[in-house]
C-alpha cells in the first residue's frame, strides 16, 4: 500500500476491479497520506474516517459489480459544497459547526460513480478570494514550495492532489477557482461550461459565474471525473450542449482534427505586468502546438473596463449571498467585510445592470473569438504567491487590487461561461505555471483533447514535489 499514491485515478479503480487491491486498501492509504501531509500543506477543514472506510467496504462487499470506471477512487468535496451529514464550514468562522441535511447533487453523482470521499478540502472564507488562507485552518500551500500560496478557493483541493493523498478532487470555479490552484500546484484544472455540471438543490449564483468541474494529476482522470459530475438534472436554469457520446474519457481515444487557436500572452486589463515566466511559458506551448500541426494566431485580447467594472460589481452583490447575522459581521476576515460592504452599496438597478452588461460584453467576446477553436493565455500572471503575500499591507482593497493584477485572465470565462482548462505545461525556479485554454460553450471535449495532445508530447505526470 506505500505506493499506492502513485497510481492515477483510473489505475486506482482498474485495480480494485482487477482484485490487486480493496477499495478499503486505497482509502486507507488516502486517509494515511492526508493525516500525515494534510496539516501542513492546509488541505482539509476535516477527515471523514469512518464514513470513508464505511463506503469503501461497501464497495467492496459488492465486489465491483456495475462499478464504473471510478469506482473506489479516494477523492474529496469542497468545503462550500454541502454535503448530508458532514460538517461544511464554508472556510468561515460563521458556519463553524453547521450540518447541512442533503448533498449538493454534485456529491451525490461523486458518490454514485463509486468514487470515496475522505473528508472535506479548505477553502477561503465563503470562497471569495484566489488564495485559501482562512481564519479557521492554516492556509493552503502548494506542495511545491511550502512558503507559498496553492491559490484559491480550490486550494485545499489542489493541494491534496499535488501531493498524491487522492489522484482527484473536486472544485468550483468563480473567477478562476479551479485553474488558479491548478496553476500553481502543478495540476489539470477545468472549469466547465455554465450548466454543464448540475448546481442543485441550492447551489449556484443567480449570475452563473460559479461551476464545478475537476482537479487531476492527468487530463484522463479529469475527463473521467468528469463524466461522473456531468449528468443532466431536471430544472437547471442553464443548458449547455450535450456531452459527447460515450462521453469525454472515451473521447480522448478518438482523432483530434487541427485546431486553430488564437495565443494571447498580453494581460486583458490595463495596468497589469505580466512575469516573464508566464509570458514565456504560454508562447512555449503556442510553438508546441504548431510543432504538432495546429495553426497559432497572435492576437490582442482585451476585456472592455465596463466588462470588468460588472464583473467586479457582481462579485461584491454575490459576496452577500452567505447570510450572515449583522452582530456577527464583525467576525468576518477583513476582505470579505469589505466586498459585502461594497455589494450593500449596490442598488437593484446598478445590479441589474450589471447583469445586462455581462451579457452585452459576453456576446462581444465571443464573437471576437469565433473564427478560433481556444484561445491559449497564462493562467496566471505571476509564479506562485508567498503565503500573505496578497493581505501583507493589511488594506482589504489592496488585497483585491492584487488579486486583480494576479489574476487577470480567468474571470473572462466565468463571464462568458465557456469552459477552460490550466494545464502544468511552465515551470521557473522549481515553481509550476500553468497554461490555459478557453474554448467555446459546450466543447470541453475540445479543451481536454487538446491538452492530452500536449501531455503526450511533454508529460508532465511523473513529476512530485519535494518532501511528499
Amino acid at each position: 500500500m506505500s505506493d499506492l499514491h502513485e497510481l492515477s485515478a483510473l489505475e486506482t479503480a482498474a485495480a480494485v476491479r482487477r482484485g490487486d487491491i480493496t477499495a478499503l486498501e486505497a482509502v486507507d492509504a488516502a486517509l494515511a497520506r492526508a493525516e500525515r501531509l494534510g496539516p501542513a500543506l492546509g488541505a482539509f477543514t476535516l477527515l471523514t474516517p469512518e464514513r470513508a472506510r464505511d463506503a469503501a467496504r461497501a464497495l467492496d462487499r459488492a465486489g465491483g459489480e456495475g462499478a464504473g470506471p471510478l469506482a473506489g477512487v479516494p477523492t474529496a468535496v469542497k468545503d462550500l459544497t454541502a454535503t448530508a451529514g458532514v460538517p461544511t464550514g464554508r472556510g468561515s468562522v460563521i458556519y463553524d459547526g453547521w450540518v447541512p441535511a442533503r448533498d449538493d447533487d454534485v456529491v451525490g453523482l461523486l458518490r454514485g460513480a463509486g468514487t470515496i470521499s475522505i473528508g472535506k478540502t479548505a477553502v477561503p472564507e465563503f470562497g471569495l478570494p484566489c488564495y485559501t488562507e482562512p481564519a479557521v485552518g492554516p492556509p493552503a500551500v502548494t506542495p511545491w514550495d511550502r512558503s507559498r500560496s496553492a491559490g484559491g478557493s480550490s486550494g485545499g483541493a489542489a493541494a491534496a492532489v499535488a501531493a498524491g493523498i487522492m489522484p482527484v478532487a473536486h472544485g468550483t470555479d468563480g473567477g478562476g477557482s479551479i485553474r488558479i490552484p491548478a496553476s500553481a500546484c502543478g495540476l489539470v484544472g477545468l472549469k466547465t461550461t455554465r450548466g454543464r455540471v448540475p448546481a442543485g438543490p441550492a447551489g449556484g449564483d443567480p449570475a452563473g459565474l460559479s461551476v464545478h468541474g475537476p482537479l487531476a494529476r492527468t487530463v484522463a482522470d479529469a475527463a473521467a471525473l468528469l463524466d461522473a459530475m456531468a449528468v443532466a438534472a431536471p430544472g437547471e436554469p442553464f443548458v449547455p450542449a450535450p456531452p459527447p457520446a460515450g462521453g469525454y474519457l472515451a473521447a480522448l481515444s478518438a482523432p483530434s482534427p487541427r485546431r486553430r487557436i488564437a495565443l494571447a500572452v498580453d494581460a486583458p486589463l490595463d495596468g497589469v505586468a505580466v512575469d516573464p515566466a508566464c509570458r514565456a511559458a504560454a508562447e512555449d506551448v503556442g510553438a508546441l502546438l504548431a510543432e504538432l500541426g495546429h495553426e497559432v494566431e497572435p492576437v490582442s485580447l482585451r476585456l472592455p473596463d465596463e466588462g470588468v467594472d460588472a464583473f467586479l460589481t457582481l462579485w461584491t452583490v454575490l459576496s452577500l449571498g452567505d447570510p450572515v447575522d449583522p452582530a456577527d459581521e464583525p467576525r468576518l476576515q477583513p476582505l470579505t467585510r469589505y466586498l459585502r460592504s461594497r455589494g450593500r452599496e449596490v442598488d437593484g438597478m446598478a445590479a441589474m445592470a450589471a447583469l445586462h452588461t455581462v451579457q452585452v460584453v459576453t456576446r462581444a467576446l465571443v464573437a471576437e473569438r469565433a473564427a478560433h477553436d481556444a484561445v491559449l493565455t497564462p493562467t496566471v500572471a505571476l509564479p506562485p504567491r508567498p503565503v500573505g503575500w496578497f493581505t501583507e499591507t493589511g488594506d482589504p482593497a489592496d488585497d483585491f487590487a492584487r488579486q486583480i493584477a494576479f489574476t487577470p485572465w480567468t474571470a473572462v470565462a466565468n463571464l462568458t461561461g465557456e469552459p477552460a482548462i490550466s494545464l502544468p505545461l511552465g515551470w521557473s525556479d522549481g515553481l509550476p505555471i500553468g497554461v490555459a485554454l478557453r474554448g467555446r460553450r459546450g466543447e470541453e471535449s475540445v479543451l481536454l483533447g487538446l491538452g492530452a495532445e500536449l501531455e503526450a508530447a511533454r508529460p508532465w505526470a511523473d513529476r512530485r514535489p519535494p518532501e511528499v
